[in-house]
């Protein structure tokens, strides 16, 4: 069985793009993972992350078995606390007190089953989810003009565009493969013209023929203008808006008070007239324009009213439902779409339906269900913030790590300590949230887990298991399912195969639906277990009308609001409201993703290919704000507020990539991989009042040098955990585990701390107190152990070879001398730092490879083969192209 050759496909559990992935080999050796060729999300073409998916299903750090209070337990036991405790709670304080945070990583069936237990057995709807950090606004927005929570277009649209308008989205690293299809989009017609909405100059702008990097909070003031502009060109589309819309006046309204003309606009935006005017131009001239936005719209105070901005010019110009028209909110989580449609969010039931007493009695009868939750329950910020309070006795945190993800995270760590029962189900043992819980449940991984998932353009795909869950560790669903059991609803919760979860959600969609909901899987109803494991990836609605499911809506100026007509919906465009200090030091934190690494990093760090592109948490400052603040580039930094602090490495950013007065700092360190680097600690809690969501990409803080003593690094054949000083990084290599350590107490004290780790204690030192260098290694049986460098000033250059060290099965006298000497004998290649993960072409071998003649990403990547894998990497090598070409061809 262990030995059966893997021929399975299945789904990418990243971002929201929904790639499909090819696996082969055998459960015992999966073979590098391919892009699935027939998958219309990809076609064939996979991300860095995705191309690495299997480095990450290794054992290490896998919660393998149910534990309580620290001490391993078994499932009865554990299952058996978790469902005494929440009728306990229910019953004593009300079915409010119960919680549930769920997350876009859960598959539609795990998210189904927890809905329906929260939602119509509990009776309370306190279960929110990781989604609210970032499509809530969208979500909103869409309800509040179209009627429902459906994307109109579909991928092909960001092909089929001839303007593209991609606002806070860095698609080149947050969407890699989106990002791909509209770079051989553009190449293939290069008359189509690319506009990047953006206050950073990210990899996304090597697409653009235009780059606007305005003012943070300034986006509705910048729509608002080119609402009124349409207006007053004679551009909107008045047939649409006659026919199928209501509310254009006072939208229009709303819309003039933005600015007067292109020279208030531009000093409210901070982005020169000419390039609005040019904008503005196009996008008046371009009837085939698609919006593609992302975080940078929704994580806001006024998210929900940004995105309706955006809504209100596709409404009046009537481009939506067309090919290559319509507003596109691009989702951040693989399956953030699927757990929408189950009700995932407090403010939803499943199936698309919400609490009106006549969605709330189909969904009881539906269910057979006790009662159904009467009213909307707790979002993401305001629930965290009652389990502080005492309101909710019993939490349970399903797949996501809130302790790092949330806002005011500390906060959110303090509020764990108040609640009387924790519970945590998770694939990971070692997360700041578990950590903070009482019980821990283990759950299945990807690929183990077997269900289905709904990407943006509202394509669903199968994601199959193909090898067998370690340990105890079990599906979502049926963790659930068991708890919902043993508090008395065994048949209503009686479920053998996710195939059953399925057919019980599509039965539930197309229940007294007869068109007058937008998700309908009544064409998936009745499946064979069979059936439902052949499913090939398929857009909803499926039914009737569209037995093979609907590339676009709104083709028919048909929409799902009680009018069955478009709403325009007023926006006050509102500068955001700054709080705390305001002193000159004062910057603006914007926060967001790096190219190699996922979330909170629990998968992505266990593949080591994936920590060489950015191995430590930095921040970028603008150079102006670096030298007034003391800053020096590479060097530590404190990033500090009334609520915490971080300390990370320094980017001084001189391309003009970072505002000046801003900083920009990634999400994914927790305190598994950094000493100090969880910038959620620093962000308030201000949230947008309609949709909840919080505004992760404003928050004031202040910086200042973090001077250390020492600086160096630590190569181990071990994990060994966090390490006894002030700046520490964690990162797994393919021979051995690394650790980029600085501090500002004694080296000597902490170089003992490090050898007490280890029970043998025959190292090798060089030693050279007066110039604070120190250089050791552990040999042991002719393999190497671990080796510490600490020096005064260290220079950051490549330590590969070392790492290979650590995979020789026997060191020779040259490689010790070569440790302790703190460099290679002999001709070493340094690649330099890791620019093409896929393939490791570093930048010195990019450097070399331009100064030989390569003066384009194409020549590079015939050279180097860099670039020709996922193209994550080319707009970097197009701007070491720019920074390194010889002056000669240049001109």
């Amino acid at each position: 069985m262990r030995d059966q050759e893997l021929k399975v496909q299945t789904t990418c559990p990243y971002c929201g793009v929904g790639c499909g992935v090819d696996i082969s080999g055998t459960p015992d050796d999966v073979a590098p993972v391919a892009g699935m060729k027939t998958h219309p999300a990809n076609f064939g073409r996979l991300c860095v992350k995705g191309s690495a998916l299997h480095n990450t299903l290794g054992p290490d750090d896998r919660l393998l078995h149910p534990t309580l209070n620290g001490s391993q337990t078994s499932w009865d036991v554990a299952l058996n606390l978790v469902a005494d405790k929440i009728r306990q709670v229910i019953s004593t304080h009300g079915p409010d007190a119960v919680a549930f945070y769920g997350s876009g990583q859960l598959l539609t069936e795990d998210y189904y089953v927890a809905n329906k237990l929260m939602k119509g057995f509990i009776g309370s709807a306190n279960m929110d989810t990781n989604s609210r950090l970032c499509m809530a606004s969208a979500v909103a927005s869409y309800k509040r003009s179209i009627g429902s929570d459906t994307v109109p277009g579909c991928y092909e649209d960001l092909e089929q565009a001839d303007l593209l308008v991609l606002t806070g989205s860095n698609a080149a690293w947050a969407h890699p493969i989106l990002f791909q299809r509209m770079t051989a989009a553009k190449k293939a017609r290069p008359e189509m013209k690319v506009v990047v909405i953006d206050p950073r100059k990210t990899a996304t702008c090597d697409l653009a023929d235009l780059h606007l990097p305005i003012k943070p909070g300034s986006d509705t003031t910048l729509f608002n203008a080119l609402l009124t502009y349409l207006h007053q060109q004679d551009a909107l589309d008045n047939e649409f808006i006659a026919n199928c819309s209501e509310n254009i006046e006072a939208a229009l309204e709303a819309a003039s008070g933005a600015a007067r003309d292109f020279a208030e606009l531009a000093a409210i935006t901070d982005v020169p007239e000419q390039d609005l005017e040019t904008f503005f131009t196009w996008f008046k001239d371009t009837p085939k324009t698609v919006s593609f936005y992302s975080q940078g719209v929704n994580q806001s105070v006024d998210g929900t009213d940004k995105a309706n901005s955006i809504v209100n010019l596709h409404l009046a110009t009537g481009r939506i439902g067309k090919p290559g028209a319509c507003p596109f909110s691009i989702t951040g989580q693989p399956n953030a779409m699927g757990g929408r449609e189950v009700g995932g969010l407090a403010n939803q039931l499943a199936a698309h339906m919400d609490f009106s007493p006549a969605d709330r009695d189909r969904v009881r009868r539906f269910w057979n269900s006790p009662a159904v939750a009467e009213k909307p329950g707790l979002k993401a910020v305001d629930l965290f913030s009652e389990v502080k309070s005492g309101k909710i006795k019993f939490l349970w945190v399903m797949s996501t790590n809130p302790l790092v993800s949330m806002p005011d995270a500390d906060d959110v760590k303090e509020a764990m300590k108040h609640c009387e029962l924790v519970v945590v189900s998770d694939c990971m043992a070692n997360t700041d949230t578990t950590a903070a819980a009482h019980v821990l449940l283990p759950a299945a991984s990807w690929g183990e887990k077997n269900g289905t998932v709904t990407n943006s353009e509202r394509r669903i795909s199968r994601q199959r298991g193909f090898l067998p869950s370690p340990g105890e560790a079990r599906p979502d669903w049926w963790i659930i399912s068991q708890v919902a059991q043993r508090m008395g609803y065994e048949e209503e919760f009686s479920y053998d195969h996710p195939s059953q979860i399925f057919d019980e959600h599509a039965r539930l969609s197309s229940f007294e639906n007869n068109g007058s909901r937008d998700f309908d899987l009544s064409g998936l109803v009745g499946m064979s277990q069979d059936q439902y494991d052949a499913l090939a990836p398929i857009q909803w609605p499926v039914n009737e009308e569209y037995p093979e499911g609907r590339a676009r809506f709104y083709d028919d100026g048909r929409f799902y609001t009680a009018s069955q007509k478009a709403k325009f919906i007023p926006v006050l465009a509102e500068a955001p409201v700054r709080k705390g200090s305001t002193s000159s030091d004062t910057l603006n934190m914007n926060t967001g993703r790096v190219r190699d690494h996922w979330h909170t990093m629990t998968r992505t760090a266990k593949a080591a290919v994936l920590a060489r592109h950015i191995a430590e948490p930095y921040a970028d400052f603008h150079p102006e704000d670096a030298m007034r603040l003391g800053i020096r580039d590479n060097k530590l930094v404190r990033i500090f507020n009334d609520r915490g602090q971080i300390v990370v490495r320094a980017q001084v950013r001189t391309d003009q990539a970072q505002r000046k007065g801003e900083v920009f700092v990634p999400m994914h360190w927790t305190s598994r991989y950094a000493s100090q680097a969880r910038m959620g600690a620093l962000i308030n809690k201000d949230n947008d009042p309609i949709s909840g969501q919080p505004a992760l990409k404003m928050s004031d803080v202040q910086a200042e040098a973090y001077p250390t003593q020492w600086e160096g690094f630590l190569l181990t054949a071990r994990d060994l955990g966090p390490l006894d000083t002030d700046y520490w990084v964690y990162n797994v290599t393919d021979s051995a585990h690394m650790y980029e350590i600085s501090g500002q107490s004694d080296p000597v004290e902490f170089m003992a701390s490090v050898r007490n780790k280890f029970a043998a204690n025959k190292w090798l030192m060089f030693s050279d107190p007066a110039n604070l260098h120190y250089r050791l290694c552990l040999i042991e049986d002719d393999k190497l152990q671990a080796v510490l460098f600490v020096h005064k000033e260290y220079d950051f250059s490549s330590r590969q070879w070392l790492i290979d060290t650590f995979a020789q099965d026997e060191l020779s006298m040259q490689d010790r001398r070569a440790i302790l000497a703190g460099r290679p004998l002999g001709k070493q290649e340094d690649k330099g730092a890791i620019i093409c993960s896929c393939f490791q072409v570093g930048e010195n071998s990019i450097k070399e490879a331009i100064a030989g003649g390569c003066g384009s990403a194409e020549e590079l990547g015939k050279s180097l083969k860099c670039g020709t894998n996922c193209g994550s990497c080319i707009p970097e090598l197009k701007s070491l192209i720019a920074k390194y070409q010889p002056a000669e061809a240049v001109e």
